[in-house]
C-alpha cells in the first residue's frame, strides 16, 4: 500500500505489509493535483525520508517521478540514488519499451528496480485518460514489455488496470513477482493507494475496496487488507477487468 508519512507507514509495517510504496500518487491525494505529472524529485525525496522513519521491517519502494526514469540514463541514476539515500530500498519506474534500457542501466549499478506497465499514470495525457490497457492486440505488446523488463533485471513488476487474464498470463510467463492494481487475483501481490483503501479517494475505480468500512480503526483496516490479499479474497472478479 502507499504511504506518505511516518505514522501511516508505521501502522502498515505493524500490520504486516510486505512492501510500502511512497507513491507519486501523493500528487493527487496529498497535494490535490489532477495527475502525478507535477510531482517533483524533491517531493519524492521528502516523503521517502518521512516514510522511512516509520518503517521497521517492510521493503520500502519509492516512485521515480515523471521524466526521471524516462530521461537520460545518467539522470535516472542520479535520481534513483537520491531516493535510495533518502531511505528507499527499491525504486519504481513507469513504462516499458524504450525505458527498459534505463532499468538495465540502474540494475547493473546495484539499484533495485520495480517496473510498472499497463496504465501508467505519468502518461495519462498520452493515454487519453485513466483507461484499461492491454485489451485485444495490445496484450501482446504488454507481455513483450514485461519480458523485456524482466531481462533488464527488474526485481518486480506492477501491472495496473489490465485485464485479469492478461495479468495471469504475464505472471505465468515472466520470472519476477507481479504486483497488481486492477489486474486481477492471479498476480503475486496487490497494491492500493492508501486513501482509496480507506474510502477517501475522489475516484472509485472498480478495483478499489474500502477496507476501513466495518473495522474498528485504521490499524484494523490495514490488517484486513493484508489478510484479504494473502488469502486471495481480494480482488474479486467484480474488482477486476475482463477482456
Amino acid at each position: 500500500m502507499t504511504a506518505y508519512d511516518a505514522s501511516f507507514a508505521r501502522a502498515m509495517d505493524e500490520a504486516g505489509m510486505d512492501v510500502i510504496l511512497v507513491g507519486d500518487s501523493l500528487g493527487n491525494v496529498v497535494q490535490g493535483r489532477k495527475s502525478t505529472v507535477p510531482v517533483t524529485l524533491e517531493d519524492m525525496v521528502y516523503h521517502t525520508r518521512c516514510v522511512a522513519r516509520g518503517v521497521g521491517r517492510a521493503l520500502l519502494m519509492a516512485d521515480m517521478p515523471f521524466l526521471s526514469f524516462q530521461g537520460p540514463a545518467e539522470q535516472a541514476l542520479r535520481d534513483a540514488g537520491a531516493l535510495m539515500r533518502a531511505g528507499a530500498h527499491m525504486v519504481k519506474g513507469e513504462g516499458g519499451g524504450p525505458f527498459a534500457a534505463n532499468a538495465a542501466y540502474l540494475t547493473a549499478r546495484g539499484v533495485p528496480v520495480c517496473g510498472h506497465i499497463g496504465l501508467t499514470p505519468q502518461f495519462v495525457h498520452s493515454l487519453g485518460g485513466y483507461r484499461v490497457q492491454g485489451r485485444g492486440a495490445e496484450g501482446a505488446r504488454l507481455l513483450a514489455e514485461a519480458k523485456e523488463l524482466a531481462l533488464a533485471g527488474v526485481s518486480a513488476l506492477v501491472l495496473e488496470a489490465v485485464p485479469a487474464a492478461l495479468a495471469a498470463e504475464i505472471t505465468a510467463k515472466v520470472a519476477v513477482p507481479t504486483i497488481g492494481i486492477g489486474a486481477g487475483a492471479s498476480c503475486d501481490g496487490q497494491v492500493l493507494v492508501m486513501h482509496d483503501a480507506l474510502g477517501l479517494g475522489a475516484r472509485r475505480p472498480r478495483f478499489v475496496r474500502d477496507f476501513l468500512a466495518g473495522q474498528g480503526g485504521i490499524e484494523a483496516a490495514f490488517a484486513a487488507y493484508v489478510e484479504a490479499v494473502r488469502d486471495g479474497s481480494f480482488p474479486t472478479a467484480d474488482e477486476s477487468y475482463a477482456e
